[in-house]
């Protein structure tokens, strides 16, 4: 994928996030400002003035864009993807089919914009990014306050301010929740995936499927994580779920059962799917075209399995 270093791009960033144990371990991200309803903030909430940049592919970006649909923010702030397909760049705007153009500094690959913003920066450019145009800094890269920001501070331009998906009576118990399934389902694909050791796979596939399980089991009283209500940590879940038969079963060997062999997650995935909005923001074919054609050391034919057919699931294709 890469990273930035000083400010200069270094195409393989293996060293830096591989742990000698042979885990794959995730790093921390940089810009963590927050953007404010309040007059006097430094980032103000204004219709027009943020941009947020995406890839349909990552499923860190994708809780992003869901969050944008839901509070109906799409004329409110900007937005923008990346190309499904990395290279030695990393994301890029121009380098490969599918991406849209950098609206903001015409650049052709993210990395670019974060070097601009930051001379000496150091990490890995990743998406989602919420970008100050008026300023030209990054106010945030990091998804999970990315879409909190996005379902508080903008209710005054958003059509459903009343929308809420961190609700205060429910705080403690989301938290709870996207604990364990964070550290167990979203990243506990990548840690089966990218894992370079025997222990340290079979140690995240088993975590993972008893996290499914228990999701299985808890859908059996209530209709989402947190209660009868949808929450941010249904979106958090969500697009590993609708990624998971066309690409973590096969790809990361996450293969001892399906989304679809769980009766009440498949369902509750269909469910979410159908909500307004959802549907769209699901692009399978950059998911499909960045995992399979991206990650070439896990399939250096780069070819893209034909199967499975999402219509049997009850996708959209």
């Amino acid at each position: 994928m890469g990273m930035l270093i000083n400010g200069s791009w270094l195409s393989n960033d293996d060293a830096y996030r591989q742990h000698a144990s042979g885990e794959f371990v995730r790093p921390q991200s940089a810009f963590r400002e927050w953007v404010s309803p309040e007059a006097s903030a430094k980032y103000r909430a204004q219709a027009g003035r943020y941009h947020l940049y995406v890839s349909n592919a990552c499923p860190w970006a994708h809780r992003a864009i869901l969050v944008r649909a839901i509070k109906g923010l799409e004329s409110v702030i900007s937005m923008s993807t990346v190309a499904p397909e990395t290279g030695g760049n990393g994301w890029s705007f121009v380098e490969f089919q599918g991406g849209d153009p950098d609206p903001v500094f015409q650049a052709a690959h993210l990395h670019e914009i974060y070097s601009r913003v930051r001379s000496d920066y150091t990490g890995r450019a990743t998406v989602p990014v919420l970008l100050d145009k008026h300023t030209g800094e990054i106010v945030n890269n990091e998804s999970s306050e990315i879409i909190r920001i996005m379902n508080d501070s903008f209710n005054a331009f958003s059509p459903y301010p009343d929308t809420n998906l961190y609700p205060e009576h429910l705080r403690t118990r989301i938290d709870e929740v996207n604990e364990w399934v964070y550290a167990t389902i979203n990243n506990g694909v990548y840690r089966a995936g990218f894992a370079t050791s025997q222990e340290k796979y079979e140690e995240a596939v088993s975590a993972l499927f008893l996290s499914l399980d228990r999701i299985e089991q808890l859908l059996e009283t209530q209709d989402f994580l947190c209660g009868h209500a949808l929450t941010e940590a249904d979106l958090r879940l969500f697009p590993t779920l609708i990624r998971f038969d066309c690409v973590y079963y096969f790809h990361f060997k996450c293969n001892i059962r399906r989304i679809a062999d769980y009766p009440r997650l498949a369902d509750y995935v269909k469910r979410l799917f159908e909500l307004p909005g959802v549907g769209r923001t699901v692009n399978f074919k950059h998911i499909r075209n960045h995992y399979f054609r991206s990650h070439t050391k896990l399939n250096p034919s780069r070819i893209i399995p034909m199967g499975p057919d999402l219509a049997a699931f009850s996708y959209a294709s």
